[in-house]
């Protein structure tokens, strides 16, 4: 919004500054992160009032788990909010690419906070249905693949770029929005699966998230594109202003995340910030890097898999507990061990991530 203000420059003012992306990006984690330091103890206290008990702990999960009994959820809605205020004051409205992330990502919140709200009502885990909350990310992920095909260039539209090799892409027709649901839908559910200590899954977001936003920012500027092996895609560098509310937000809920967890991000947070993530991804045409920044979030995913599909068969179990992060408390770890660890590989794999942008 706040980009409409280059109307009232000369070119050489104060104003002309609001035509760059770097500063507005700049701008918008400023406020995401005035408002979760603004916001963050009112709201914790509105929830600890409303939710009486807290988040529901499992009864099969480590046994430290039970003194966070009590400790409300929802604490998402203090990202997402950050991040809504943020990208509305700062980013550029009439980019289609910012209304797709942020549609994917408020839809998302909504079945989070939907889910969150029954397992606290009803003081159990169980939630909304597995098979609903896949239904609805399903409708929403389709609408977001087809959304960015219609705005991509036409050489783009349908393909699969390959990290590395310029010249390579796969034609996917079709197939184009089927596969956006899974990168989509995958990254919700991935994010929601390794949320499961305190600070585990915001630091690893806003690393992925980062990574993600810088090359937003490159494929959308032409000089980029020609000096890197990448892609021209114009209009996607706004979403650099989109990715910097949420680190921002990140960083103030991370201030009351950090444990002991003042509060938990529940799913209101988790599939909100795992849909943008695969939405951000989706319309930079950058799906497969997504999965290597991401690659802690595919690991947590994959154990959870490997472990339902390996006792339905054999009855026994490949780690004492999935997610993996539960495996390694099962170990003995304590958890800033599991959750300070899992940071650092989720660094190292930004950085192969940025690795694939060739310099030629």
């Amino acid at each position: 919004m706040l980009y409409w203000l280059t109307e009232l420059s000369d070119g050489g003012d104060f104003f002309n500054l609001f035509r760059y992306i770097t500063f507005r990006a700049g701008g918008a984690f400023m406020t995401a992160l005035l408002f979760g330091f603004i916001f963050g103890p009112p709201l914790i206290n509105v929830l600890r009032r409303k939710q009486g008990k807290g988040q529901p702990i499992r009864t099969d999960g480590p046994e430290s788990h039970f003194a966070k009994q009590g400790t409300p959820t929802m604490g998402g809605l203090l990202i997402v909010g950050a991040l809504l205020t943020s990208t509305l004051l700062w980013a550029r409205l009439d980019n289609a690419y910012v209304w797709m992330v942020l549609f994917v990502t408020m839809s998302f919140a909504l079945i989070g906070f939907a889910d969150d709200y029954a397992k606290v009502s009803k003081q159990n885990t169980a939630g909304v249905s597995g098979k609903v909350r896949l239904l609805l990310g399903f409708l929403i992920a389709g609408l977001a693949g087809y959304w960015a095909a219609q705005y991509h260039p036409v050489d783009l539209s349908n393909q699969l770029a390959v990290p590395v090799f310029k010249d390579v892409l796969i034609n996917l027709g079709v197939l184009f929005v089927p596969f956006a649901i899974i990168v989509i839908v995958g990254a919700a559910n991935a994010v929601n699966l390794t949320d499961g200590l305190d600070g585990l899954a915001i630091m690893p977001v806003m690393i992925a998230s980062g990574t993600l936003g810088i090359i937003a920012y490159f494929v959308g500027r032409v000089d980029f594109t020609e000096s890197l092996g990448l892609h021209y895609v114009p209009g996607t560098g706004e979403l650099l202003v989109f990715v910097a509310g949420l680190i921002g937000g990140g960083l103030g809920f991370l201030w009351y995340n950090a444990p002991p967890a003042a509060v938990f991000m529940g799913d209101t947070g988790s599939l909100a910030l795992g849909g943008a993530l695969g939405a951000i991804a989706v319309a930079s045409k950058h799906e497969i890097v997504l999965a290597i920044v991401g690659g802690l979030f595919v690991v947590e995913a994959l154990s959870v898999i490997i472990q339902v599909l390996y006792f339905k068969r054999t009855g026994k179990r490949v780690f004492l507990m999935a997610p993996i992060h539960h495996h390694y408390e099962k170990k003995g770890w304590a958890e800033p061990q599991i959750v300070i660890r899992f940071w650092i590989i989720s660094l190292i794999l930004a950085m192969i991530g940025l690795a694939t942008l060739k310099v030629r």
